[in-house]
């Protein structure tokens, strides 16, 4: 095994962790995680791959945005209101950093904007079934 595979299963393995507790906590957005995950086992093992994408939190979280259908609106305000809540730590303790926080205004409306507009909504049972 080369350092780049070994690399990418540590980072994996890291990502998945922080995906799992990012499912329970609501604090902890799982999203982010779980996709550097699939992105490194993907790029680490095949094996490691194929497991992957065969377990509970990989169809719940993942699946069908990586299949292109979206993701259900109860998913994606979850990611909006968390990403809200830990931006706004940030923009408040940067009250003396006027240029970070518009700085961190300007991601958070694109965040936004990206997954109102470019995340397609999909019905609840449609993201697990394959229905459109």
């Amino acid at each position: 095994m080369n350092v780049k595979k070994a690399f990418y299963i540590v980072v994996g393995c890291i990502s998945l962790g922080l995906g799992a507790v990012g499912a329970v906590l609501p604090l902890l957005p799982s999203f982010p995680f779980l996709l550097l995950a699939a992105i490194c086992f993907g790029k680490s093992s095949q094996r490691l791959h194929t497991w992957f994408v065969g377990t509970k939190l990989y169809k719940n979280n993942l699946e069908s945005y990586i299949q292109g259908k979206g993701m259900t609106k109860r998913t994606k305000i979850r990611i909006m209101v968390t990403v809200t809540l830990l931006m706004s730590v940030g923009f408040f303790m940067m009250h003396r950093v006027p240029v970070g926080q518009i700085a961190l205004g300007c991601v958070w409306v694109f965040h936004i904007l990206y997954f109102v507009f470019g995340v397609k909504t999909v019905p609840a049972g449609a993201a697990r079934s394959g229905l459109e």
